[in-house]
């Protein structure tokens, strides 16, 4: 049943992926130099944007050692042409710290958030993705976690066109990260759960309000099909 489900789920997120590649031809046309890709999975975005668009450099960031191999498998088959990727099996977050991490079986879902596995949306996600209600439903493991700031320093990065945040309600953390930074990045991809599953401790608000602070303005929101989660689109006003 969770092939069956996840197929289906491929089919109507290649619909949306077509609406929000549109509005980033729109922004970039066809070109990204630097590509920040926090919450990497198994190469999901680095396959998209690369067919979409010519790439100099892709910093991808994934904490799962179990995706980080499948990640580096899938890379293996991607034609980079003349694009540079740097894969790191870390997550970035707020602060440099050892984390502990909740490996889900359906891996996309897994995060460094606490999870409220009595929640009615857990309980329907297990449902329809077979995970199983009586089974554990996540490993725990410890996980670097690194901050955006020290780490953008430290590579020399002067200048980031597109960060994408995919990281089961830790998205705010990682924003938090790169201090003041933030200001040399043009525009901020991002996902927010709106489902009780994660507990985030912040909300949606709390990043709009700190994205608006740095001077950056909404310019996209997109419902993420099935899900009680949306994408959005912010844009650096001063660049």
């Amino acid at each position: 049943m969770i092939k069956i489900t996840l197929f289906l789920l491929s089919i109507f997120d290649k619909i949306h992926q077509k609406k929000i590649i549109n509005i980033f031809k729109d922004i970039f046309n066809n070109k990204i130099n630097i590509l920040f890709d926090v919450g990497a999975h198994k190469g999901e975005t680095i396959k998209l944007f690369m067919k979409n668009f010519k790439i100099d450099k892709i910093y991808s960031f994934e904490p799962s050692p179990y995706n980080f191999n499948d990640l580096k498998k899938n890379l293996n088959k991607i034609e980079l042409n003349k694009t540079s990727i740097n894969i790191y099996n870390l997550a970035l977050g707020e602060k440099e710290e050892i984390k502990k991490f909740k490996q889900m079986k359906e891996g996309s879902s897994s995060t460094l958030s606490k999870i409220d596995i009595n929640s009615n949306y857990f309980k329907r996600k297990n449902f329809f993705l077979n995970l199983g209600l009586n089974s554990k439903p996540f490993n725990e493991i410890d996980v670097k976690v690194k901050d955006g700031f020290s780490f953008v320093k430290n590579e020399n990065i002067n200048f980031i066109d597109l960060l994408k945040i995919d990281t089961e309600g830790h998205e705010y953390f990682v924003l938090k990260g790169l201090g003041n930074y933030i200001t040399n990045i043009k525009v901020i991809f991002f996902e927010h759960h709106y489902d009780k599953m994660i507990i985030k401790n912040y909300n949606f608000k709390d990043i709009h309000n700190y994205l608006i602070s740095y001077q950056f303005k909404k310019y996209a929101k997109f419902k993420m099909p099935f899900r009680k989660s949306f994408e959005y689109i912010y844009i650096n006003k001063n660049l």
